[in-house]
């Protein structure tokens, strides 16, 4: 790694650590505030479901910012856009709102975050070709999950100790201001290398163009598309498991109030989200292609995920979390290499962002079923549901090392596919 990809590298961990720790202060609690604020638990992920439907709405519109106008100027509008609608989540708690000013206000949540889906991974994509970088995805990749991990670690903790200590509010004030850093670090810091914005007179047509030439290298590249037909099922049991954790482990625990142990969880899977980090390039060299890698973790997360749920004991329940954060934490830096060495840089955050819609889009429909699944029976039944659907992935993933794209055997990080007539 030359000097100019180290300082790209750093960058990237930067961006990695505000982010994660600004949203970090509030997973542990996130459900937990919920229902404090009134909500029963279908009202709660529906809340949930709202802010995956906001990202699914808003996924390729933002994801077309990021390609025409730039990847730093989409990363610096998903500060202030998220930062605005955490405050007003703030509000509606002291206000004890209805449950539909919670559905508006958990879609603009969901806005925020497709600015940065796509875009900062497409930035650091980019600026490493740029910058002439011949490693592996798979190690840079790793090196953020372990820093988000780290930020998760301590944001998680922190946020469920002062809740505790004060009340549930607090930690999204945290978030707040730590975002409003964020803005002005990544003015200073980001800069777009290896990619030059296109802005024209005629933005609708561009916008029109690029998500057409999107669609045709994402669901018109076969083994890309069957990447992101096996993403609803993986993803949407995934955020459901991990909010439904919340109040499950308090379960488990006898006190609904001990706010620490649910921080304690967020703080668990942070902890295996930076051994499932630094594991990853060595996970990927167990293997051929890295669809065998991504093939065999399905299975197993699903495994440790029914245990879960068959368990009644709290320490078993935390290993088992450990567990499951860990395989998913390895997985997730092999998947997204294997998944940008097969797009071209030009349509690379949109496409990008077309994944990650996706995946909400199973958040939308699985959050809202296995949370009703929660209400009628319990969060254990619901855990266990969640495994079987986690299953309906594995073929679609199969299909995918079937087609036999070059980039599953990837060794080192491959050249930008260029585009095709």
């Amino acid at each position: 790694m030359n000097d100019l990809a180290r300082r790209i590298q750093r960058v990237y961990l930067t961006l990695q650590l505000g982010n994660t720790l600004a949203a970090s202060f509030i997973w542990g609690i996130n459900t937990l505030f919920l229902l404090d604020a009134g909500l029963s638990n279908l009202e709660a992920f529906a809340a949930n479901a709202f802010f995956t439907a906001g990202m699914v709405l808003f996924e390729v519109p933002t994801g077309v910012v990021a390609d025409v106008w730039g990847r730093r100027v989409s990363y610096l509008l998903g500060t202030l856009t998220l930062a605005g609608s955490t405050f007003l989540y703030w509000l509606l708690w002291v206000m004890n709102a209805p449950f539909w000013p919670w559905a508006i206000v958990s879609m603009l949540l969901g806005l925020g975050f497709t600015f940065f889906s796509g875009a900062v991974e497409a930035w650091l994509v980019d600026a490493l070709h740029y910058a002439q970088y011949d490693g592996t995805l798979e190690a840079v990749m790793g090196r953020g999950q372990m820093v988000g991990g780290a930020a998760m670690l301590g944001g998680s903790v922190l946020g469920g100790v002062i809740a505790q200590a004060t009340n549930l509010g607090v930690p999204f004030l945290m978030r707040v201001g730590v975002l409003a850093a964020m803005f002005f670090v990544a003015g200073r810091m980001m800069k777009d290398l290896g990619f030059t914005p296109e802005p024209s007179a005629h933005p609708l047509q561009d916008v029109k163009k690029l998500f057409h030439e999107s669609v045709d290298y994402g669901l018109r590249n076969p083994p890309v598309r069957w990447m992101m037909l096996a993403a609803p099922f993986a993803s949407g049991v995934g955020i459901y498991t991990f909010y439904a954790l919340q109040p499950y482990l308090l379960e488990l625990w006898g006190n609904p109030k001990a706010y620490s142990v649910a921080g304690l969880a967020a703080a668990i899977v942070a902890g295996a989200q930076i051994v499932g980090g630094y594991l990853a390039p060595f996970f990927r060299k167990l293997f051929r292609k890295r669809t065998s890698a991504l093939i065999l973790a399905t299975f197993a997360t699903a495994g440790v995920l029914a245990a879960l749920g068959l368990t009644n004991s709290f320490w078993v329940a935390l290993v088992l979390l450990t567990f499951w954060a860990m395989i998913f934490a390895a997985e997730m830096p092999i998947r997204q290499a294997y998944l940008n060495d097969m797009i071209p840089s030009r349509q690379r955050a949109t496409v990008l962002s077309f994944d990650s819609l996706m995946g909400n889009t199973g958040g939308v429909v699985i959050q809202p079923v296995l949370g009703k699944v929660a209400d009628v029976y319990s969060y254990s039944t619901s855990l266990v549901t969640g495994a079987l659907s986690q299953l309906a992935a594995a073929p679609f993933l199969l299909r995918s090392r079937q087609e036999g794209a070059p980039a599953d055997k990837a060794t080192s990080m491959a050249p930008a596919p260029l585009p095709t007539d």
